[in-house]
């Protein structure tokens, strides 16, 4: 079958690999759509970050560069291994990707998120999305009844938007700031307006701040090169500053801005993966008590979300703004997201 596979920087090849065999307790799935990541772009630019280098095995998957990618994927189950009593062939799904021990602390403790070996499926390991086929436990795996595959791929990044809206501790009634209007900024304010936040974004990009508004995901939307964002803020607010802010650019700038956007006693979430340490004015964080949170990936967020896409609360399909086939992922994909990212937003592959 077909795969993009990483073998280093700026070096990822469509391959003829083997199909993945069946085990017990997993799923043969056909996949449907695989969306192309921030995190497959970092990998990309600068990796191995999440990718197990070579020589150097992922301890759960005992995989090493070249792996398959792609980690927001939908399709449909063809086979259930034995064991398997809580899915059916024919079933449209979504993956959570992980593969995690299952016995170290903060799995005992059900933060299989924080895994201290925990892997993503389509980066450490374990195939991925940028295939034809793959195979994964079920556990992982989440039936979407009728959401449209090619939107059902947008599940995986509304769910890293759901657990940073989790964190945040937002409520309906709030303000909440988000920094940068890119897939997972846009997504994350899907959620945020589901739960009857206001959403303020910042944003350069004139195709990201149209989509914005096209979509209905933000009350205001801000450019920085011709406002200042955190008096434009202050300003929607009456001069109390936003309640909750996301960063979800990783540009310092950005992070800056958002200090001095939020209300004192506020909440900052960064939701980017940074590609290099960021600095920190931390003087700001202790005279205005500023609470910073990290937030990664999701736990037990999946069927939170699937179900406010499924009740109409979110609409992913305006943010879908490009289909490509497997053999166009670097030329019609990466390229366009690295280099003409403001006129896209988020490009899924049929592979």
């Amino acid at each position: 079958m077909k795969a993009a596979r990483f073998h280093g920087p700026n070096d990822i090849r469509i391959e003829d690999i083997a199909e993945p065999e069946l085990r017990a307790g997993a799923v043969a799935i056909d996949v449907a759509w695989c969306g192309i990541c921030g995190t497959d772009l970092h990998e990309y630019l600068e990796g191995p970050i999440f990718i197990p280098a070579a020589g150097h095995p992922h301890p759960l998957s005992h995989e090493e560069e070249p792996v398959t990618l792609g980690h927001e994927f939908s399709g449909t189950i063809t086979a259930l291994g034995d064991g398997v009593t809580g899915l059916s062939v024919g079933e449209n799904v979504v993956v959570e990707p992980y593969f995690v021990c299952n016995e170290c602390a903060p799995c005992l403790a059900g933060n299989y998120h924080l895994c201290v070996k925990m892997g993503f499926i389509g980066l450490a390991g374990g195939g991925g999305g940028l295939s034809e086929k793959i195979v994964v436990d079920e556990r992982w795996v989440h039936p979407i009844g009728d959401i449209p595959l090619d939107e059902a791929a947008l599940i995986e990044p509304l769910s890293v938007g759901h657990h940073a809206f989790v964190r945040s501790g937002a409520k309906a009634g709030d303000v909440a700031l988000i920094g940068g209007a890119g897939p997972i900024g846009l997504l994350l304010a899907a959620v945020l307006k589901a739960s009857g936040v206001t959403v303020i974004m910042s944003e350069l990009s004139g195709a990201r701040k149209a989509k914005a508004i096209e979509s209905g995901v933000a009350d205001h939307v801000i450019d920085p090169s011709e406002e200042n964002v955190a008096e434009k803020v202050r300003e929607l607010t009456n001069g109390v500053g936003a309640d909750v802010a996301f960063e979800c650019s990783s540009v310092n700038v950005v992070l800056d801005m958002l200090f001095d956007a939020i209300k004192p006693t506020g909440v900052i979430v960064n939701v980017s993966i940074w590609g290099k340490p960021a600095v920190l004015d931390m003087q700001k964080l202790v005279l205005k008590e500023i609470d910073l949170r990290g937030t990664i990936a999701y736990v037990r967020d999946h069927e939170a979300t699937i179900k406010l896409v499924q009740e109409g609360k979110v609409n992913l399909a305006p943010f879908i703004t490009g289909r490509i086939a497997l053999n166009d992922l670097i030329s019609e994909g990466f390229d366009t997201l690295i280099n003409r990212n403001e006129t896209a937003v988020k490009i899924i592959v049929h592979p």
